[in-house]
């Protein structure tokens, strides 16, 4: 199983940036999916989720109404639209593939991607 975050970079505040995470080697319409970030000195947080059919999504307060998260499960590939970001958004950002209908921890997923760099500059 791979999971592959891609998209990240340097982005001034108040800008936008879409994140995609492509998977293969697992039946990707099986999985719910899930984008967290980590920042330096800090735990690993949940960002967002979405089901696996794509009807039930929830993001964390921090970032409500500033991301949305999407998936295409003909492409395999789940995304996170970010607008309106804000250098607290300054983190590693990680997608995650789970299995069960819990979604906002850490142990509730079962794959991980390698991460990818937001950095937002004030």
């Amino acid at each position: 199983v791979q999971l592959q975050a891609s998209g990240g970079g340097l982005v001034q505040a108040g800008g936008s940036l879409r994140l995609s995470c492509a998977a293969s080697g697992l039946s990707f319409s099986a999985y719910g999916m899930g984008w967290f970030r980590q920042a330096p000195g800090k735990e690993r947080e949940f960002v967002a989720t979405i089901s696996r059919s794509g009807i039930n999504i929830d993001y964390a307060d921090s970032v409500k109404g500033r991301f949305t998260v999407s998936r295409d499960n003909a492409k395999n590939t789940v995304y996170l639209q970010m607008n309106s970001v804000k250098p607290e958004d300054t983190a590693v950002y990680y997608c995650a593939a789970r299995t069960g209908s819990t979604y906002s921890r850490v142990s509730h997923y079962k794959y991980w991607g390698q991460g990818t760099q937001v950095t937002v500059s004030s």
